[in-house]
């Protein structure tokens, strides 16, 4: 009986090695992957994004500039019947000038900053982005919409520097590369 009872011992034990390794074979064919996080399905559902090319920014651009000059005409007009003259600050700076070019920077600053758009790339379905996608901040607005406008602005060939918009990948300007935002297509 002895003998059987060490038997029966030794076949469970080779039993229980046997379903030790075959449960160790099994987990190693079936690991379990994690599941995908919150993060993960976000990223795989956001499509990827489509920068706005050369002409679309332009036609965008043309049409705040015909609100820019809108509001200045509403806003300056007065200063026109105070004096024939125009009043030269700084030399060849006129004060409707000054004024006029803050009321530019103004519109775009701050419809850019609140909406993310102006009310030209509303119209063309585009938005100003931050390369890390977070939100806009005051420095790249600056850097972007003074500093960079001004650039593009202050002589007539700095003015070609914005075809720099067709040939780099995330279609920037330099206005843009000054801010670390991108113009992207969104959906109306």
């Amino acid at each position: 009986m002895e003998n059987n009872n060490q038997n029966v011992d030794q076949n469970d034990k080779k039993y229980s090695e046997y379903n030790a390794q075959q449960r160790e074979e099994f987990s190693n064919d079936y690991e379990e992957t994690p599941a995908p996080s919150l993060a993960d399905e976000e990223k795989e559902c956001t499509p990827p994004r489509r920068y706005a090319g050369f002409w679309m920014r332009f036609w965008a651009y043309l049409f705040d500039l015909l609100i820019v000059f809108s509001i200045n005409g509403l806003l300056l007009s007065p200063l026109m019947f105070l004096d024939s003259q125009p009043v030269n600050i700084l030399g060849f700076f006129t004060l409707q000038g000054v004024l006029s070019a803050i009321t530019s920077y103004v519109y775009f600053l701050l419809m850019t900053k609140w909406l993310g758009q102006t009310l030209g790339k509303i119209i063309f379905g585009l938005k100003v982005v931050r390369k890390n996608a977070a939100p806009l901040t005051w420095p790249d607005l600056i850097f972007r919409e003074v500093v960079g406008r001004f650039i593009h602005r202050s002589l007539v060939i700095t003015n070609i520097i914005y075809i720099v918009v067709g040939f780099t990948n995330e279609k920037q300007g330099i206005h843009d590369m000054f801010g670390d935002t991108r113009v992207i297509h969104v959906e109306k």
